[in-house]
Order: structure tokens, then sequence, then C-alpha cells
């Protein structure tokens, strides 16, 4: 167990909840309209049209889409490695999810990736995903809000498609933050041919635990700030056969054979005592999922260190090298 102290200044707080609005907009459930069947992903632009972008010949690159999937255009950041251009080599890629109430700029203006990354020889995607906790959901007054249906049937084959990757298993990897790390290990469960390593950095594990509190974050928050009163897993009813398909403890055959890290941190937050309750909640949601992990003998690294709900850029580096480790090497 690490007992490293915490991040002296950390610069990215993205809660699981947001507060008063979100419990107001909680009583805005009923009406919302049946979402769309998934979009399909056809053609060369694998059901994505580009709409903006900046290739600016730098290790960031920038992509806006219309895409049937979601209502408004949602977009990604491409961190390709130094000398991709020149290189003529083929990498592995890490596909890195952001927070609630984030966007696909957060790990570059906020997290300092493009200086996390120097130097290693990994593609970075980071793509929007608003508050949709990187889910289809059931209902939504917004239009289209198909996100996993946008991650993984269109932006990855995309990724494949246009950059020069390993488009394999042991090609990808996927990580997020906070909401970010519950869709990390949601996506290498249920898309488990796509990701050979998973991390989840205070990331919820255990969807039903306390009552079911965290599919009631999910829902509250996605009412109000992606879904216009719409929810992920249905209100006041849930949508049982999902939530069983996207909590990680009811999945943990899905994780053999792959790489896992977890962290979370331990102790109250001295600014924000709501991030200390998220962060409480996923402490003990990783615990059961890293005791589930045990009993049917998986491997996997965790760290729990003091502070509250915040991205680590010291657990990150050190992720990053158990990723690398794991990934087929550039060549």
């Amino acid at each position: 167990m690490d007992r490293k102290g915490p991040v002296q200044h950390p610069v990215s707080r993205r809660r699981l909840l947001t507060g008063a609005a979100g419990v107001a907009t909680a009583g805005a459930f009923a009406g919302a309209f049946t979402a769309p069947a998934p979009a399909s992903a056809a053609g060369n632009g694998h059901g994505l049209h580009i709409v903006d972008r900046n290739e600016n010949g730098g290790r960031l690159q920038y992509y806006r889409f219309a895409t049937d999937a979601i209502a408004w255009d949602p977009a990604v950041n491409v961190l390709l490695p130094d000398g991709y251009h020149t290189s003529g080599k083929r990498y592995p890629v890490l596909y890195l999810l952001h927070g609630g109430n984030a966007d696909f700029r957060t790990f570059h203006m906020q997290d300092n990736i493009v200086n996390l990354t120097a130097g290693r020889e990994i593609i970075v995607v980071m793509p929007d995903a608003s508050t949709g906790w990187y889910s289809n959901p059931v209902n939504s007054n917004t239009g289209p809000r198909n996100w996993e249906t946008f991650h993984i049937a269109q932006l990855v084959p995309w990724i494949d498609s246009n950059f020069r990757t390993f488009a394999e298993y042991n090609g990808r990897a996927v990580a997020g933050f906070s909401m970010g790390g519950f869709g990390a290990l949601k996506y290498a469960a249920k898309y488990y041919g796509h990701f050979c390593s998973v991390s989840s950095h205070s990331g919820p594990a255990s969807l039903r635990r306390d009552l079911g509190l965290v599919v009631h974050w999910a829902n509250i928050t996605s009412a109000a700030m992606d879904l216009g009163g719409g929810t992920v897993y249905g209100a006041p009813f849930w949508d049982e056969a999902r939530v069983n398909a996207d909590n990680p403890v009811q999945r943990i055959g899905s994780y053999h054979n792959k790489r896992i890290f977890l962290a979370a941190g331990t102790s109250p937050d001295p600014v924000n005592w709501f991030d200390t309750i998220n962060e409480n909640q996923v402490l003990a949601g990783q615990r059961e999922f890293r005791a589930a992990l045990g009993r049917a003998g998986i491997p996997h690294e965790w760290r729990e260190v003091p502070g509250g709900h915040y991205f680590r850029h010291e657990l990150f580096v050190q992720d990053l090298n158990g990723m690398l480790g794991r990934l087929r090497r550039a060549g």
C-alpha cells in the first residue's frame, strides 16, 4: 500500500455529484423520452464526420465530430508521442477518460498531460463524455447522448484508421479519473477484447453498495448536466439489466488476463467536504472490488494515499509505467 503524501496543489477536482443543482433536477426524471438506438458505424468515417480540427504538426491534435450518436458535436484531443511524424512506428494507445463536469480538454489544460507523457511511446486519446457516465442512457430530453456508442463503436475504429496504432487487444489501455475511472472499468469489462490494461483513479467500482448510491449519483448528475432530466439507468425504477452489465463488481470474470490499477484517497479533504464524501464512497467500492478480484485470483495493483477526490499526478506516472510494461511496444 502506497503511503506517499498527497499532491500539494491538486489542480483537477471533478465531482461525481455537483451539489444542489443535481438534486434539484432529480424531480424532472418523469416524462423523459426513450433514447434512440445506437447509431451504426458505417463508411470510412465510422459514423464520424469532422467539423473542426487543428493538426498543427505538434504532439497535440484536436478534432470535433458530427455523429448521430450525440445531439451536439463532441470533440477529442489526441496526444501523439514525440517523433510520431517522422518515426514511421506504430504505437499503443491509451484512452484517458475525464470525470464529471469536465470535457476533452481537462487533462491538457488542468493536468499537464503533455509533460506527464513526454518521452513515452504511446498515443493518448482524450474524448468528450459530458457528464454522461460513459453510457447510452435509458432516456434523454436533449436528443441522443449515446456516449458508449460514440467511444466504442465510432471513436476507437476511427483512431485505428487514422493513426499508426496497434488495433488489437495488446495495443490498447483505458484509464480515467472519477466518473472516467468508472468508465474505464466498465469499458474494459464490457468490451473485453479492446483493452489489455485498465486503470481507475478515484473511480467508483461498485454501483449497488449502500442502497445503490453510485447509481443514484449517476442518475442525478446525468439528469442535471447532460440529459435534461433523463437518466442513465432509469428513475424511479432502474433498468436492472443495465446496472448488472455495467457494475464492475458483478463482472469480475471479465478482468482475467488484464493489468489492473486502482487508486483512491483515504482521508478528509481539508478544502471540500463534498469531495470527501465522494472519495469515501470510492474507497469503499474499490476495496469491495479488490476483495472480489482477490477471491477470483486475479492479480491487481492498488494505491491508497492520504487526501480526497482529485487526480494524483504521481500515481498516474506510476500507472503509465505499468501500462507501457503491459502494452505492445512501439515499433
